[in-house]
């Protein structure tokens, strides 16, 4: 469909209005989110570096993002302090950096993978990488 659905019933209201191909990736990927251990939901970015700050580096959990324009977050306990990262929703997919997937967990499972042996990088963890 070309038009906007309004979001079915149980995804928050805070979602912006997307075609039904994209609620359907949102609600399946959303769906898996909910059942992992590490999602937290409506979490500030206070609240998830507190929580990280006591936590091994390498620690993370995806929260709600506060931004507007997206729709998760990841946050991740880094050797100097806890940072967050916006995951984007275009077109279908779930990005950070130069990774994508349709779903979230699918994502972080494979920025885990891929950092083990290519570290990203990215400006918000002043040129720490991210394994």
């Amino acid at each position: 469909s070309l038009l906007p659905s309004p979001a079915p019933p149980g995804l928050p209201d805070r979602f912006r209005m997307f075609r039904s191909c994209e609620w359907e990736v949102l609600e399946r990927s959303l769906n898996i989110l909910q059942a992992s251990d590490f999602y937290w939901g409506p979490l500030s970015v206070g609240e998830a570096h507190a929580k990280l700050q006591r936590e091994p580096v390498g620690t993370y959990l995806v929260r709600d993002s506060s931004q507007g324009n997206c729709l998760f977050s990841l946050s991740v306990r880094m050797p100097t302090g806890p940072v967050s990262l916006r995951i984007s929703f275009q077109e279908g997919y779930f990005r950070l950096k130069n990774w994508f997937s349709d779903c979230v967990v699918r994502l972080l499972e494979l920025v885990v993978a891929g950092t083990r042996n290519n570290p990203l990088h990215f400006d918000e963890m002043g040129g720490t990488p991210l394994v």
